[in-house]
């Protein structure tokens, strides 16, 4: 009998000193919680090698890097939107400086001709400035749930003619003649047509903008290339280029939000479609892959039967 209760008695002794031992390393790990709250980035550690204490300290761990991770996530993405909010107020105060400016030199000027000249050039920068903001307003509307597109199908070649047409003066300043090559003139695809409009507009404005002559459009089956010339103190990162109020260094001050390509990309994925860009030497190759219509896509499947 003295033995059994020996043998109780050292079993209670090991239990209560196991029990004393994750009592206390239980208070350990909140000491070290308790740090973390205020700011540490200290790695959760246990003097206690009990298999569940440690796997306990490895989710604890794993979950701090998690917040961390997010954290750093958060100001990085808060001090980006800060400097893009600065950069978008002094673009959106130089075509309108410009345009006080030019307005000024009208009233101050006696010459009838200078006077039309510096009209004309404060009328340019409003209109710089009213794009800016159209694209803007146009940024809000899609990061809304409640953006609806209007789907149909769509004649791709006279509605990019028509956007070619609202560039013709910038395209007679700059001397530049359009290229425009389609493979099939009758090609319809399935879109928004304003929103496809939106595109090819935002597309064009962007090579004149930010390009160094010529402009050329190709149609390869559902594929639009937009191609032009860039110098080397713009060359624009391809990795980066869709992003939201990006603009390559040189491009700053030239009337652009830095939204009109991230606007051409979301506009196209939420029409089915998407947009790639890549560059070959000097040239800027914008490719646009639009949904084809559905009476396309029956033509298609017609024709792979037949085969």
């Amino acid at each position: 009998m003295l033995i059994v209760f020996g043998i109780m008695g050292a079993v209670c002794v090991v239990v209560v000193m196991r029990y004393v031992r994750v009592i206390l390393a239980v208070r350990s790990l909140s000491r070290q919680i308790e740090e973390l709250g205020r700011g540490s980035h200290m790695e959760i550690g246990a003097e206690y090698r009990q298999r569940d204490i440690l796997t306990l300290c490895r989710r604890l761990n794993q979950l701090g890097e998690y917040w961390f991770q997010r954290q750093k996530r958060q100001e990085n993405a808060q001090r980006k939107m800060k400097q893009n909010i600065t950069s978008l107020a002094h673009d959106i105060r130089t075509p309108l400086t410009g345009a006080a400016g030019y307005i000024q030199l009208a009233q101050e000027s006696d010459d009838a001709v200078k006077q039309e000249r510096y009209l004309q050039t404060a009328d340019d920068r409003l209109k710089e400035l009213g794009d800016m903001l159209e694209e803007l307003f146009l940024y809000t509307k899609l990061t809304s749930e409640e953006f609806k597109l209007n789907m149909s199908e769509v004649q791709v070649l006279p509605l990019l003619g028509d956007c070619l047409v609202g560039f013709y003066r910038q395209f007679e300043e700059k001397g530049i003649e359009p290229e425009v090559e389609f493979e099939s003139e009758g090609l319809r695809v399935l879109a928004d047509e304003e929103c496809l409009g939106r595109i090819f507009c935002n597309l064009i404005q962007n090579a004149l903008l930010h390009g160094r002559g010529g402009i050329v459009i190709r149609q390869k089956g559902e594929c639009l290339i937009f191609e032009n010339l860039v110098s080397e103190t713009s060359r624009p990162d391809t990795e980066q280029i869709f992003e939201r109020f990006y603009k390559a260094d040189s491009a700053r001050g030239k009337g652009s939000s830095g939204l009109g390509l991230f606007i051409v990309k979301e506009l196209a994925e939420k029409m089915g479609g998407s947009v790639q860009a890549e560059l070959h030497g000097e040239k800027l190759w914008i490719m646009l892959f639009l949904k084809q219509s559905v009476m396309r896509a029956k033509i298609n499947e017609i024709k792979s039967a037949d085969i």
